[in-house]
């Protein structure tokens, strides 16, 4: 049985205690909260014990931690973890510069510790479905991928400023999910972006709509683009073209049942946002990582998978601030 902490009851906090509750071989032993009140809630609906950070992390009684705090947090809190020896659980971005995102790589793997990052999508069954018909050989050779990640509306000003950018904070899951279905490094990055959804998003230095393109070393391009507002729904699709058929990974309705009339047919609106869309997959995710822990496996995505998503973050900003194509060696 893995006796897991958790630092940071927020709203992925919770998302994590609930998968938790859902799978054997684990338990929520201990959580933390910079809001009290959010700790003790957490805790007596699952039946763990409210302690602070620094008492999970050190605890003898605790084998693994998840990191749901905001991302200013997580650089120390892996490098206090990895001094621990505890293994680590981390929500995505590992940190908010890839270099020092390298620094807590090399701080884990000089420890030798267990650490997964949240890239909970590649759990979804879709996305998966695809890599695995990818790996299969069902469309050739993979020429084009396209990723589409739209959301129903922005986040507040307060969340965008501590957010570290669109690319940082929202795309990363899409330059994660190439490498994921490519099986591939990106090689070269060019960005571009405007504020069209909301003036104060401008002007708290971020853009709320984006379209990269990105190259592997074997020339396959991907092109995603990013809206933070999308008012049919959570927009999330994946397209790939390969040199012998189309994948497709379409948006999921809220139910599959379709109205016609003499207006014309009707269906169903997309899932509203991330909890509902990715449901199935954060549960996944978690049960992935207790098996590899139960197991004595590597989980993954690793932290090294964390580390290459922040260079394309950061080679996607510097594109766009320097109105350029930036190359990663």
């Amino acid at each position: 049985m893995i006796r897991i902490g958790l630092l940071g009851c927020g709203r992925i906090g919770q998302v994590h205690a609930l998968s938790l509750s859902r799978l054997e071989g684990a338990r929520l032993k201990a959580v933390a909260d910079a809001v009290p009140d959010a700790a003790s809630a957490l805790a007596a609906r699952y039946g763990a014990e409210v302690r602070d950070a620094e008492a999970i992390i050190g605890a003898q009684d605790i084998d693994a931690v998840i990191i749901a705090t905001p991302t200013t947090l997580h650089y120390d809190q892996i490098h206090a973890l990895a001094r621990a020896r505890k293994a680590i659980f981390c929500e995505k971005p590992i940190d908010l510069s890839s270099a020092r995102a390298a620094q807590c790589r090399a701080a884990v793997e000089a420890a030798a510790v267990p650490f997964m990052t949240a890239f909970n999508r590649r759990f979804d069954p879709q996305f998966a479905r695809v890599r695995a018909e990818i790996e299969a050989g069902a469309i050739g050779t993979p020429e084009l991928l396209v990723i589409t990640s739209r959301d129903p509306a922005p986040p507040p000003i307060g969340y965008i400023t501590q957010s570290g950018g669109l690319f940082r904070d929202m795309m990363i899951h899409d330059f994660d999910m190439a490498r994921f279905l490519l099986g591939e490094e990106m090689v070269d990055v060019f960005a571009t972006g405007s504020c069209l959804v909301d003036p104060e998003i401008g002007q708290a230095g971020d853009i709320d709509t984006a379209a990269v393109t990105l190259k592997t070393a074997r020339g396959t391009l991907v092109q995603i683009n990013n809206s933070r507002r999308a008012s049919y729904g959570y927009d999330q699709r994946v397209e790939l073209h390969g040199s012998a058929g189309m994948l497709q990974a379409a948006n999921q309705p809220e139910h599959l049942v379709t109205r016609a009339g003499a207006e014309g047919f009707g269906t169903a609106p997309n899932k509203h946002f991330f909890l509902e869309r990715y449901e199935a997959a954060y549960l996944a995710e978690m049960a992935a990582f207790v098996r590899a822990l139960n197991n004595g496996t590597p989980p993954g995505p690793t932290i090294f998978d964390g580390v290459q998503a922040q260079r394309l973050a950061d080679a996607a900003a510097l594109s766009l601030e320097e109105r350029r194509p930036v190359s990663l060696d």
